[in-house]
């Protein structure tokens, strides 16, 4: 019986590694449910992800989405961390049902909500959302974004806010025109991960953020992925049409392995 049980573990983890993180499967009972909810008059809708088999308050982490909205990419995400033993809410930052077709109309509300000020009402509404929830221990607190929400949770890095869980970007945007002031104001442990060829994040700005984080001595972790381009993490990005975005199964592997043992450790 043990050797029966050793064998379909393997089969399983060999299943596993054959495909992208987000396609991992998760437990049974792991679900998800529309959260609706309204800042300024607007009507948002985000994604919360729970283990109802799970008992006790838990951490709590925020996802934030990319560039294209509230689809099913970062709600799978959200069960992920749910299967990983937490609470995850997706927030909703465009509004309720409002989904980019392509990228010339996700570059639009993206940019519409580029301004840091904009963007970080948003961000603390969601988390207020987050840790009001019954299962969420809110003094654990952690968030992870993807390409223009990577940059989102960079943000909230510099704008001073304390995440016992730390914050994690993946193939987000470094050129905040906060940084040189924010850097100053980090207290949560920041971790980047970034595609060395992305074309869609000059090298300057890599450069300067590496040196301000440095010249700092900011708790910032920077990884830097050789051969991926933007959009890594995610499987058939590049049918998107779009030059520069393209899955790496190697950084996709190596970055969503990093996140756990970087939420793991911080949230002890």
């Amino acid at each position: 019986m043990k050797q029966l049980i050793s064998i379909l573990t393997l089969v399983f983890a060999i299943q596993c590694a054959s495909v992208p993180t987000v396609q991992f499967p998760v437990k049974s009972t792991v679900s998800g449910t529309a959260v609706e909810y309204k800042l300024d008059g607007k009507t948002y809708e985000g994604f919360l992800a729970n283990d109802s088999s799970a008992t006790g308050k838990r951490p709590g982490v925020l996802v934030i989405h990319e560039w294209w909205g509230v689809n099913d990419y970062p709600k799978q995400r959200a069960k992920q961390l749910a299967d990983l033993g937490y609470v995850a809410f997706v927030m909703d930052i465009y509004g309720k049902g409002i989904l980019a077709k392509d990228h010339v109309e996700a570059g639009k509300l993206s940019s519409a909500n580029g301004d840091p000020k904009i963007l970080l009402k948003k961000i603390y509404k969601a988390l207020e959302i987050l840790k009001s929830n019954p299962n969420v221990d809110s003094s654990k607190i952690g968030a992870i974004g993807y390409c223009f929400g990577g940059g989102g949770v960079i943000e909230l890095a510099l704008d001073g806010a304390d995440l016992k869980g730390g914050v994690v970007s993946f193939h987000g945007f470094l050129a905040s025109k906060n940084l040189a002031t924010g850097v100053k104001k980090i207290k949560t442990k920041v971790l980047v991960h970034h595609g060395a060829d992305d074309p869609f994040i000059p090298k300057a700005s890599v450069d300067t953020f590496v040196k301000t984080i440095a010249d700092a001595k900011a708790p910032v972790s920077f990884v830097s992925h050789p051969g991926a381009v933007h959009g890594f993490t995610r499987p058939g990005t590049e049918d998107r049409g779009l030059p520069g975005l393209a899955y790496n199964k190697k950084a996709d592997y190596a970055s969503f392995e990093s996140m756990e043992n970087f939420f793991a450790a911080n949230f002890k």
